[in-house]
């Protein structure tokens, strides 16, 4: 018995058929919106390439543009198959294609719907892209005169100042790398001397932060050096005191930043995979209705459409027969091409 069963006459196929038109180019529309989001996402991401550790986070723009240009194909192909529906002449040539295109048109609607997942879903690795990048970032930023490198300082400073964030999980991530350049530390200075001698990798660690990291609406003037020596500064103590530097560390920050972009782009593929489906169905019920016109040469009688010619149990049974009857044709093929190989062999 077939799923959801509706009459059409005349008149209902013909109002199918145009809003399935009309809709179908509504979603071409679609389709260029998600070709943007993900070509914008893709800027975003390469904007701060340098303080990410490899190219798994273009996985959901890349997905997106592809998507958005096969959402325009398809819809226009669909549009155009809608328009020619109303004359039976030029529906003729359509007739045997629409069933495989049907079943292209599910195919993308479940990728559509897995790529609007994986908006959601791909938090865990970007976090762990942002924190091995930042890490190799921060360790670079003294390198100004490497050749490669020398951008990396101007790159975590404009970074820490534009989401007011310092360090990778803190400005105390700044305490256990050598950040100042060797170029401008006087080494006839004791204390130079000392901090080097102390550590022993031969780094010059200091508990100070760059200046991108102080919070310009501090009332108090930077504590940028000696941060946590309270004898240092007047009326100061680290450990109590409201320091006038970014708390949160970039890398959460920027998995926010990110994190955000990606689920409001996530929620507006799921609207349109909603919209997708329902012009499937539309094409679905126009389909059976014009194949099911008794005769042709009377478009003015009744029809019946439907989402499924059977039951739900009985489609999916009888879809896994033709998947096993295309695996025992495939065996059948190899065990032949075997045996002709066999007496040449001999």
């Amino acid at each position: 018995m077939a799923l959801l069963k509706v009459k059409f006459d005349q008149k209902k196929r013909v109002k199918l058929a145009q809003g399935l038109w009309l809709m179908n180019w509504f979603s071409v529309l679609a389709g260029i919106i998600i070709f943007s989001l993900g070509l914008f996402l893709k800027i975003e991401l390469r904007k701060r390439s340098d303080v990410m550790n490899n190219s798994e986070s273009h996985f959901v723009p890349n997905s997106l543009i592809g998507m958005g240009v096969l959402s325009c194909v398809f819809n226009s192909l669909a549009g155009k198959i809608c328009y020619d529906a109303l004359d039976p002449a030029k529906y003729a040539r359509w007739k045997r294609w629409l069933k495989p295109y049907l079943a292209i048109c599910v195919l993308f609607n479940i990728v559509l719907f897995l790529v609007a997942l994986c908006c959601f879903l791909l938090r865990g690795s970007l976090e762990n892209t942002l924190g091995q990048g930042l890490k190799n970032g921060m360790k670079y930023y003294r390198d100004t005169d490497t050749p490669g490198r020398c951008f990396m300082k101007k790159t975590i400073d404009m970074l820490q100042i534009e989401f007011k964030c310092c360090g990778n999980n803190g400005f105390r991530d700044w305490f256990e790398i050598q950040w100042i350049s060797n170029r401008y530390l006087d080494f006839s200075s004791k204390e130079v001397k000392d901090r080097i001698k102390s550590n022993v990798d031969g780094r010059y660690l200091v508990d100070g932060v760059p200046f991108s990291c102080c919070n310009p609406s501090s009332p108090r003037p930077c504590i940028q050096y000696q941060i946590t020596n309270n004898s240092a500064h007047y009326s100061y103590d680290h450990q109590t005191e409201e320091l006038n530097l970014w708390v949160r560390g970039c890398r959460a920050a920027l998995l926010s930043y990110y994190s955000s972009l990606m689920n409001s782009m996530g929620v507006v593929t799921l609207l349109i995979w909603l919209f997708e489906v329902t012009i499937t169905i539309g094409l679905r019920y126009l389909q059976t209705s014009l194949d099911r016109v008794s005769n042709p040469e009377e478009p003015e009688s009744e029809s019946e459409g439907w989402l499924l010619e059977k039951s739900v149990p009985e489609t999916w049974k009888a879809f896994l027969e033709s998947v096993k009857k295309l695996g025992k044709g495939n065996q059948v093929e190899a065990e032949g091409a075997d045996a002709g190989q066999a007496p040449e062999a001999g």
